[in-house]
């Protein structure tokens, strides 16, 4: 196989995985020891997260006319790319968690959900909870109030009579 052809077997991968990832995170990991990297890629894996190191300029190649094109000012340097698939916070916070342990370990930048952040910006995504906490969290604010409201009214409902006294006084 010639030289070129490998490189665009790279390339090509890159791509087919930028195209059905919701988010990819631009991570440098020099200073890093190898157990730390070890546990830092199983940790990824566990999660559903790809984590490979690129050259740049085959990442530069790979987000040509897609929408992770804005990350290419950020390709200088070791690059890690953490993509992921579902969650597109996932990555972020995956990596976020590693971070107190791995001090070497930063964040360049972040394309998620087709929105880049920079390092900084990447870490405060990387806080936001995952999208079935959130929806949890929402429900249950709805569901509050409205329990409260059911609790009044039977409270209500109990000083005047009971139940029965309630029903009688609706009609």
């Amino acid at each position: 196989m010639a030289q070129f052809e490998k490189k665009q077997a790279v390339i090509d991968e890159i791509k087919g995985k930028l195209d059905r990832a919701k988010s990819a995170v631009l991570v440098d990991a020099r200073g890093l020891t190898v157990e730390q990297d070890t546990i830092l890629r199983k940790s990824l894996r566990e999660a559903g997260v790809d984590y490979k190191v690129y050259k740049n300029t085959m990442l530069e190649f790979a987000v040509r006319e897609t929408p992770f094109e804005g990350l290419t000012p950020y390709f200088a340097g070791p690059t890690a790319v953490a993509t992921c698939y579902d969650d597109p916070t996932l990555a972020a916070s995956q990596i976020s968690k590693n971070l107190k342990a791995m001090p070497k370990l930063e964040f360049k930048a972040g394309m998620i959900d087709n929105v880049l952040y920079d390092a900084d910006g990447v870490k405060s995504v990387a806080d936001i909870p995952p999208k079935p906490e959130l929806l949890a969290k929402l429900l249950g604010s709805f569901k509050s109030p409205m329990a409260s409201f059911a609790r009044l009214v039977n409270a209500i409902a109990e000083k005047q009579g009971g139940p029965a006294a309630a029903a009688e006084q609706s009609i």
